[in-house]
């Protein structure tokens, strides 16, 4: 196993890992709307899906992966009604078109309105 780390996403709030390498294949955890450089978190769920897909991006790209390799994600939103804009966002990054699960959830870390995951092949 191969931990996966980088100053380009937030670093891990917690007993985690920003993300793992196994036999090939890349795990990240889940990033929030964070921007690494100054800990700040945009406004409106456009500019935080936008964080979060660059957030992800830059783990992808410390395994030497990227997201034309990522088959799998796993999208948290605070409100189903941000699902069209969300979506609007991650298309432009998830361009494999991976398999995805999409739910609402009660809140998420630092009150943010999204969190992405994502499994992608090196």
């Amino acid at each position: 196993m191969i931990v996966i780390e980088t100053k380009n996403a937030p670093g891990a709030i917690g007993p985690y890992s920003q993300g793992f390498e196994i036999n090939g294949v890349v795990y990240t955890s889940g990033q929030i709307p964070v921007d690494p450089a100054n800990g700040w978190v945009p406004e409106g769920i456009a500019a935080q899906a936008e964080q979060s897909c660059k957030n992800v991006g830059a783990i992808l790209e410390a395994a030497g992966t990227g997201f034309e390799k990522v088959f799998k994600t796993t999208c948290f939103l605070a409100d189903m009604g941000d699902f069209a804009q969300f979506n609007e966002v991650y298309a432009r990054y998830f361009v494999s078109k991976p398999a995805r699960s999409c739910v609402a959830v009660k809140t998420l870390p630092k009150g943010v309105l999204c969190e992405i995951e994502a499994v992608a092949v090196k």
